[in-house]
């Protein structure tokens, strides 16, 4: 059984690319996300490119800040136009900031601040989807 996990998120068909050179990142962001959310993990943006044939394109691209440093914010507008209608999250630490915000101006949608958690990351991603509503409570009445 897994816990804290809304069945109806879990099934409503998106996915989530993590494209981060390192193992680790990716790691923890799939662990996080895999629950609620179709995710795989990519090593580079041609890996995402080949993966992301018209059936199985990201609605949401977890980017990591080390390819806006190595290739510029001009990498945003080039997975943008490769996934049409995908929403950018750019993962980062807080010295990376002036980097990510560089992304944010050529059209990222937001950023994940290290350290990463559960909660943050899926909530940023929930949010990111529309889908930041949560659980809605219904009182039952002689209960």
């Amino acid at each position: 059984m897994q816990i804290g996990v809304e069945t109806a998120k879990a099934v409503d068909q998106r996915r989530v690319f993590v494209i981060d050179d390192d193992e680790i990142t990716r790691a923890a962001l799939q662990f996080m996300l895999h629950d609620e959310i179709e995710t795989h993990e990519l090593a580079t943006p041609e890996e995402a490119y080949e993966k992301g044939v018209d059936w199985l394109a990201p609605n949401v691209v977890l980017l990591g800040v080390s390819f806006l440093k190595q290739r510029g914010p001009e990498l945003i507008r080039e997975i943008a136009a490769k996934f049409k209608g995908v929403r950018i999250l750019i993962v980062t630490a807080k010295s990376d900031e002036a980097i990510a915000i560089e992304g944010l101006k050529a059209g990222a949608h937001g950023a994940v601040v290290k350290p990463l958690t559960i909660e943050t990351v899926r909530k940023k991603v929930d949010t990111i989807l529309g889908r930041a509503g949560g659980a809605t409570l219904v009182q039952l009445g002689g209960i």
